[in-house]
């Protein structure tokens, strides 16, 4: 879809969200003269893509659609040859109650497309305009198992050659089956929304798994002669050393897919059977998600609004690998970043970037270790100072000078919940009264893997369950069941699992303040919206440890970690424990889901 620029000025005029002065000034910042004005105003953050496809559609009296290839019949798309489909951008979504065929296109103007669409398929064509990468991710539906894609690149016979293990510039190449092989396993862990690629040899094959919603699931196995090549491919796109095979190395590489831009942060190891791939695959054109995206709410939301709304002082976040720590630092410094603040970082690695921010990345070789990267930082006058974990007494103590003399520093570290955090740093040799007088709060998290919407089914206690759910979150009188419908409440209140469908059940609450009515479990068989697994994504559960006067008092005479959250509890902290169950009766997750995640540090 191309607009002109007069159009594009006159539909943002007309909707009201900007003024003249600021589309004058987009081309004016960007320095450039040639590029259309659509592309220079979804670059600036004026307009996304999909807004102003709306007002353009509304112009041109054409219905915009937003689809969701999962739900597009393979039986309808087909309908549409691939080859014509991919040349014109072009989309056949389904049939409407006369018959009618509904097409989605980004330019409704393209009279060739269409005229060619009605000649294969009749006159009774429904056109809607979508947005092109919505097109692109829908186009994705041609596309077959990736076994079926594999072997279509990957014939029988050349299988069956021998590769030896010097590896020849055919072998890598960019139009090579190996390198088809590549590009297909990455673009499928992409589809299946994997956060990690594992490429694994054995004895006899080659294992291809991906890590999806936390859960790793094998999805492939390739011949053994074929990982030489394949992690020489790898290695190519990664700038690392192919002919070094016996010490592991880090690499990162980027790819687009769906107008989407993935960054794959790339880890070598030798092991017994060969050398180990695993790919971290990071998105970097998606947007900061905000706190109540994330999953807080209620009490947790007001404390860490108000610790990252203070001057100076540190906010920790802990949790194990993988529990969405730097996710979480990645919204909040988001929400914090504007041009009159000066955000530096020290990471390992940079996994997310921020518009504005100055991050740097840890190199120990060259001697950029968190301290000492964390000592030049100190000198750059920051306002805001992230480092990416506290490993060590150096990096901590350096972190609580840094809160002392006027900047907010964010951190992380792995412990099991927020209240053990504070004992850590005391082990770390900061004096009791420094951490007292510096840390403002304490994010403990996990992940859990979020319910599919489409096949969760919702169902009573039955008695054993009921009893289990007591004993392990602690339900043992009328009181509690109080309080945790009360916490329920509020949670449908601050938006968790509250349905945009009007009279969907999950609006209405799991509980009373005497009983729990109801659970939610995954459909056994899940559907394929979820790839039959009955789960799709993960949502965050969180504990908010706020600095009060009380724990401070705790900290100073060396209390420990127990009495910590005690006190904390006391004083209104929802544990990650209980913020799961409310998820669980809200219908996001389920109780097996929260005790997988919280059973080695709450029980």
């Amino acid at each position: 879809m191309r607009i002109s620029d007069t159009l594009v000025k006159e539909l943002l005029l007309k909707s009201g969200k900007v003024s003249e002065e600021q589309i004058n000034g987009v081309r004016e910042q960007s320095g450039d003269s040639k590029s259309p004005l659509q592309d220079l105003v979804i670059k600036a953050n004026i307009i996304s893509e999909k807004e102003l496809t709306k007002l353009y559609a509304e112009e041109i009296e054409v219905p915009f659609v937003e689809l969701d290839p999962k739900n597009i019949s393979t039986e309808i798309i087909k309908l549409i040859p691939e080859r014509v489909a991919n040349q014109y951008k072009i989309v056949l979504y389904g049939v409407d109650g006369t018959g009618a065929k509904m097409l989605a296109t980004e330019n409704p103007d393209d009279v060739e497309a269409i005229n060619f669409i009605k000649k294969q398929l009749g006159d009774d064509i429904r056109v809607a305009i979508a947005t092109k990468q919505n097109i692109l991710a829908c186009l994705d539906q041609y596309k077959g198992e990736i076994s079926t894609e594999l072997t279509k690149v990957m014939t029988p016979e050349e299988l069956a050659e021998d590769i030896d293990e010097s590896i020849s510039e055919e072998d890598v190449a960019e139009d090579s089956p190996i390198a088809q092989t590549v590009n297909l396993v990455i673009e499928y862990a992409v589809k299946a929304g994997a956060s990690d690629i594992h490429i694994e040899p054995r004895e006899s094959y080659v294992s291809v798994r991906y890590r999806i919603d936390g859960v790793l699931k094998e999805t492939n196995k390739l011949p053994k002669k074929v990982m030489s090549p394949l992690v020489s491919r790898i290695k190519i796109l990664s700038n690392l050393k192919i002919d070094e095979r016996r010490a592991p190395q880090d690499g990162r590489f980027k790819i687009s897919a769906n107008s989407q831009i993935y960054a794959l942060r790339v880890s070598t190891l030798p092991i017994v059977d060969g050398e180990k791939v695993v790919m971290r695959i990071l998105n970097e054109s998606s947007k900061a998600l905000s706190l109540e995206e994330l999953g807080y709410w209620g009490r947790s939301l007001e404390d860490i609004n108000s610790a990252i709304s203070q001057p100076h002082g540190m906010i920790l976040v802990t949790g194990p690998t993988g529990s969405g720590k730097s996710t979480s630092l990645f919204s909040v410094l988001s929400l914090i970043n504007s041009p009159t603040v000066n955000i530096s970082t020290v990471e390992d690695p940079v996994e997310y970037r921020i518009p504005g921010a100055n991050q740097t990345q840890v190199n120990p070789i060259a001697g950029m270790t968190f301290a000492n990267g964390l000592r030049a930082l100190l000198r750059q006058d920051p306002n805001v100072i992230m480092v990416g974990e506290i490993r060590d007494s150096e990096t901590a103590s350096l972190g609580v000078q840094a809160a002392l003399t006027g900047h907010l520093v964010f951190s992380t570290l792995h412990t099991n919940n927020a209240a053990t955090t504070l004992p850590r740093m005391l082990d770390m040799g900061i004096e009791p009264f420094l951490i007292a007088s510096t840390v403002r709060a304490v994010v403990g998290q996990r992940l859990v893997r979020r319910l599919c919407m489409v096949c969760r089914e919702a169902t009573e206690l039955d008695e054993e369950t009921l009893r289990r759910a007591e004993k392990t979150f602690g339900i043992n009188d009328k009181l509690s069941y109080d309080y945790i419908h009360q916490l329920e409440q509020k949670a449908l209140e601050g938006g968790i699992g509250k349905s945009n469908k009007g009279n969907e059940p999950s609006d209405e609450l799991s509980t009373s303040e005497s009983s729990i009515k109801r659970i939610w479990k995954h459909h056994e068989n899940g559907c394929d919206n979820c790839n039959k697994t009955g789960y799709r994504g993960r949502i965050g559960i969180y504990e908010v440890l706020r600095n009060s006067d009380s724990i401070q008092k705790l900290i100073v005479s060396n209390a420990t970690s127990e009495v910590i959250n005690q006190q904390a509890t006391n004083e209104g902290m929802v544990t990650m424990q209980l913020d799961g169950l409310i998820k669980a009766l809200r219908g996001q997750t389920t109780i097996e889901e929260i005790l997988r995640v919280t059973a080695t540090s709450e029980n």
